[in-house]
């Protein structure tokens, strides 16, 4: 079994099916992911989409949905007789889950841990009692496991891999593709792929586009999460002007001049392909002073915390507001040194995300 519960553990999951399936080629995949890992043969007993609860306050609305679905993977590991689980981030059902798994003698393998460098390491404790190995991606999430004497392996960042074997488009490649405006550069918009996330940031950075693309002869792309209805973008056409591109992200970050990025795993993409950008998120408030007097670290970025400084401008909360964006970003591509060095700096955590 495997249970991935977000767009991004998706994309993980796919990748450790085919592998796996390159090792053993009968071997069954039962669990909850998206359409990749569904597209790979996994037997789903839910989609990514029913999981998609963001933060302390969303996640009570969804109580009783949380406690089906706990039900549903207990039966399920019980009738199909399974002996492993694989549980890819998503810590707060996770570890939940985890803990039924265990009374039950099944094998919980981590794979991309919980951000207990974030969040305080009382979870380590947890984890030591209930995880047989944990699969890191960051070279300090072993180092702090070892401390602690959890099983863990440092397996480098999947996404450099991936990244550096994808056959990109070239500019004009892309140009011709999507017929964009050869004559302007692209300013990219990467808003998140859930429904919270998009209703809270994306109002905010369309207008901050906009303003950019008329003050500095630019065109705006968005590009559309694979699991996000386009419908969403539509009100929006009739007051801005831009374009939506879906399944194409990798290239759009390529090509793009600077992107606004959702906090999340689109930082560290856009790291790896080396696009400039800055970093938006915005959560329910009180989540966000759940998550405030929790937090632990200076950053909440990956591609930051991946760095151990601030290459990225952050903007949260109440910071996430059009003027803001716009300023933060227009100082970035009015200045070709600061432009240069978020463009250096960013091969650096490349390299940091390497095996």
């Amino acid at each position: 079994m495997i249970i991935a519960g977000e767009a991004s553990g998706d994309l993980h999951g796919v990748a450790l099916i085919n592998e796996l399936k390159l090792l053993d080629d009968k071997l069954e995949i039962i669990g909850i992911g998206g359409d990749k890992m569904i597209n790979s043969g996994m037997k789903k007993i839910f989609h990514i989409n029913e999981m998609a609860f963001l933060g302390f306050a969303e996640v009570v609305k969804h109580l009783p949905f949380i406690r089906k679905v706990k039900s549903k993977l207990i039966e399920t590991v019980k009738s199909e007789k399974i002996k492993t689980v694989v549980l890819i981030d998503y810590p707060g059902f996770n570890l939940s889950i985890a803990k039924s798994f265990n009374s039950l003698n099944i094998k919980n393998i981590y794979y991309i841990s919980p951000q207990i460098w974030a969040w305080g390491k009382g979870r380590i404790k947890k984890i030591e009692k209930l995880i047989s190995r944990m699969i890191v991606l960051f070279p300090f999430e072993k180092e702090m496991y070892d401390n602690h004497n959890v099983k863990a392996d440092f397996v480098g960042h999947p996404l450099v891999k991936s990244i550096e074997e994808f056959n990109f488009l070239n500019r004009k490649q892309l140009i011709n593709k999507y017929n964009l405006n050869d004559e302007k550069d692209i300013i990219l918009l990467l808003p998140g792929s859930r429904n919270q996330e998009l209703n809270r940031i994306f109002p905010d950075i369309i207008s901050a586009a906009e303003k950019l693309s008329d003050n500095l002869n630019m065109q705006t792309i968005i590009a559309c999460a694979e699991n996000v209805d386009e419908s969403f973008f539509k009100p929006f056409q009739e007051k801005y002007n831009f374009r939506i591109i879906k399944g194409d992200t990798y290239n759009l970050i390529k090509n793009a001049k600077f992107a606004i990025v959702k906090s999340g795993t689109s930082t560290l993409e856009t790291s790896i392909i080396g696009t400039p950008f800055i970093v938006v998120y915005k959560t329910n408030l009180l989540t966000y002073l759940i998550g405030k007097s929790l937090i632990k670290i200076n950053n909440i970025a990956l591609a930051n915390i991946v760095a151990g400084k601030t290459v990225v401008k952050e903007l949260i909360q109440k910071d996430v507001n059009a003027n803001t964006v716009y300023e933060e970003s227009k100082k970035i591509l009015n200045d070709n040194n600061i432009y240069s060095k978020i463009k250096s700096e960013l091969g650096l955590i490349k390299d940091r995300l390497k095996t």
